[in-house]
């Protein structure tokens, strides 16, 4: 009975950790991806973001983060240290370290909805100083009404309400393009975006093989994404569940990639491959609420959906003149909130209503709260480079670096 509970133990930890390396991995995915989104005079400072932010969400969830997420408190209450030497009394759960090395690396993937949003036009520091906010209290105060279990301002408890999240559909994908929604309106659009006439010009990624090889470590990534959160993998159930979250995954991102290829042909008359990567991550994000209980035929009609639903909104967005560089508000925000209301269609236990007021209390709070903290940045330090900046690249201003420097003229 020991070893069966110390064997029971050290896998579902070991699994748990795994799958925290492999939304790590995510991370490079979210870079690549916008690397090869944005055009090369701003590269040098996409990666620089992205490589930044990660740090930062790691430091800050583990001063402050964690402990207003789960405990209500504002300090880490030696949580690494009892985690290191605690064993816990269910075989089925895991080290404590495990649970906090998986729950950061969520929130770095919240923050790098941010990221390619604001891309091309903000300030560095800016963009960082923010990243502080976002992971030490942003997220986690709405993490903690979802995830965990706390009510919220003391008024209601969502999870009473009918909501439920399975991975962060909500929780994160959504939380973090409201967040970079409250920040490309106060920055404004790139120059030359749009035209006096109303005409919305294109700005084509420097390097699409990049973005491709982006969406493919993603759409890996997800697997710990959505296949970690199950919690556990060391009974015949857990591991059940385990392999058919895995398939769900694989099928709704197939569904929403070829859903948005054959939109995009019919919309543009072309394979327009930055739509199809778009539209798998949009599949991906759609089955996120939920991957656990529909069918493989629902997971791949959800994915569709989300995949002819971002192509929609992106094309309904730059109508707007609302400039996302690569999407990420539509991927992650409208599909987000598609996939919170798809969870009543295969889970009885789930209501439209609070999956309604779950979705409007998370896109709320971080609205509100990143467009105040927005503002108070812009007043402090400034958000957006000049207009000479902009134009020479803020590789350039900002990092004093090119990411292609044999390829850009003049500068040899």
């Amino acid at each position: 009975m020991e070893i069966t509970f110390e064997l029971g133990y050290a896998l579902d930890t070991f699994y748990f950790l795994i799958c925290g390396a492999l939304v790590m991995w995510m991370a490079a995915g979210f870079a690549m991806l916008e690397a090869g989104l944005v055009r090369t005079k701003n590269t040098t400072e996409i990666l620089t973001k992205n490589v930044a932010l990660y740090a930062i969400a790691c430091i800050m969830y583990m001063v402050c983060g964690y402990a207003i997420m789960y405990d209500g408190g504002f300090l880490l209450n030696g949580l690494m240290a009892d985690g290191a030497t605690g064993v816990a009394e269910d075989p089925a759960t895991y080290a404590p370290s495990a649970d906090f090395f998986f729950q950061v690396v969520f929130v770095a993937t919240a923050m790098s909805i941010v990221s390619g949003a604001v891309a091309e036009r903000m300030k560095l520091w800016a963009f960082l100083l923010f990243a502080v906010v976002m992971t030490g209290f942003i997220y986690p105060m709405e993490g903690s009404w979802t995830w965990g279990g706390q009510s919220v301002f003391g008024l209601y408890t969502l999870g009473d309400l009918g909501f439920s999240d399975f991975a962060g559909s909500g929780i994160v994908h959504m939380a973090g393009a409201a967040a970079a929604l409250a920040g490309v309106l106060i920055l404004g659009a790139r120059k030359g975006k749009y035209g006096k006439d109303g005409k919305i010009n294109a700005i084509p990624g420097a390097n699409l093989p990049l973005a491709t090889l982006g969406t493919f470590i993603l759409w890996m990534g997800w697997f710990g994404f959505n296949g970690g959160s199950v919690l556990a993998t060391a009974s015949v159930e857990s591991a059940n569940s385990v392999a058919v979250v895995f398939l769900n995954t694989n099928a709704a991102a197939a569904g929403g990639l070829v859903a948005a290829l054959i939109l995009a042909r019919l919309m543009f008359r072309k394979a327009d491959l930055t739509m199809a990567l778009n539209g798998a991550l949009a599949g991906l994000v759609a089955i996120t609420a939920e991957p656990s209980t529909p069918t493989p035929i629902e997971a791949t009609a959800f994915g569709a959906l989300g995949g002819l639903l971002v192509v929609f909104s992106i094309v309904t967005l730059d109508k707007l003149k609302i400039d996302d560089p690569v999407g990420a508000i539509s991927v992650h925000g409208v599909v987000g909130l598609l996939g919170l209301l798809l969870v009543p269609i295969t889970n009885a236990d789930v209501s439209f209503s609070g999956q309604l007021i779950g979705a409007l209390t998370i896109f709320v709070w971080v609205f509100v709260t990143s467009f105040v903290v927005w503002l108070i940045i812009k007043a402090i330090i400034g958000v957006r480079v000049t207009e000479e900046e902009e134009f020479e690249g803020v590789d350039i201003s900002e990092c004093g670096l090119e990411a292609y420097p044999e390829f850009t003229s003049g500068r040899s």
